[in-house]
């Protein structure tokens, strides 16, 4: 047994992450029975568990009875982009304002991006993305624009991967993927058609610091206004350039 486990092969970190691990953006609050199924653990050793981080405040309970992320993970997470998300939002506003469309940043985690912040309104088109979401890279602007500049080494093998088809638009043909990442490299920005979500398109451009993507940024908009892309690119891309000068600025 491993840390004193009742459970054979899981240490007691393990099994803390594993209850963290069992919250996602599609389920945000969970019963300790749901927590002990997605978590793998066994009910009491799940009940001793969420005890614990409920007392550290890791974890809150409703007054149903559920359970949610409490306000000590999320001051904890604020630190893991801080400082990208405290000089990039300035200007992500600023692009929201000269397009009135949803605009967000997100990073590369893995095979996935990881949105870590968005400016939007209340007459911007619903999309799945928000802070904390994480969606597959090659369906989304910002994925496509983060994975077009990765190594030679990881777009290879993201591109051997059975690739997710969220849409009946999503590219998923490695070699029709292949070329369309070329073209992001040449143009400098990504655009996606009703490829993550049906009903909406974006444009997305690398945030890029010392020859490296450290971020993207993106707009979205219903793709019934498609035609009107083109004239995102140029205030998306002068965002993207400000924000990689004040984030360089500060390394």
């Amino acid at each position: 047994m491993s840390g004193g486990s009742g459970e054979p092969g899981r240490s007691v970190t393990s099994r803390v992450l594993a209850v963290l691990g069992a919250f996602d953006t599609g389920h945000q609050e969970l019963t300790l029975t749901d927590i002990a199924r997605r978590s793998g653990l066994a009910l009491t050793t799940a009940h001793r568990l969420v005890r614990e981080l409920e007392g550290w405040q890791a974890l809150s309970r409703g007054d149903d009875g559920r359970y949610h992320v409490g306000l000590r993970l999320w001051e904890l997470g604020q630190l893991g982009s801080g400082r990208l998300r405290e000089v990039a939002h300035p200007w992500l506003q600023e692009l929201f304002g000269a397009t009135g469309e949803n605009v967000h940043l997100a990073v590369r985690d893995g095979l996935e991006v990881l949105y870590v912040d968005k400016v939007y309104g209340r007459r911007a088109v619903p999309i799945l993305s928000r802070t904390g979401t994480r969606l597959p890279m090659h369906p989304t602007g910002v994925g496509k624009a983060l994975l077009a500049y990765e190594t030679e080494w990881f777009i290879g093998s993201y591109l051997a991967r059975k690739l997710e088809r969220p849409t009946p638009h999503t590219v998923t043909e490695p070699g029709r993927l292949a070329r369309e990442l070329a073209s992001v490299r040449a143009r400098g920005y990504a655009l996606t058609y009703e490829e993550m979500t049906l009903g909406s398109c974006s444009a997305a451009a690398p945030i890029m610091v010392d020859g490296r993507p450290v971020a993207a940024v993106g707009v979205v908009l219903s793709s019934r206004r498609a035609r009107e892309l083109p004239r995102l690119v140029e205030p998306l891309l002068d965002g993207a350039r400000q924000i990689a000068r004040a984030y360089g600025e500060r390394g």
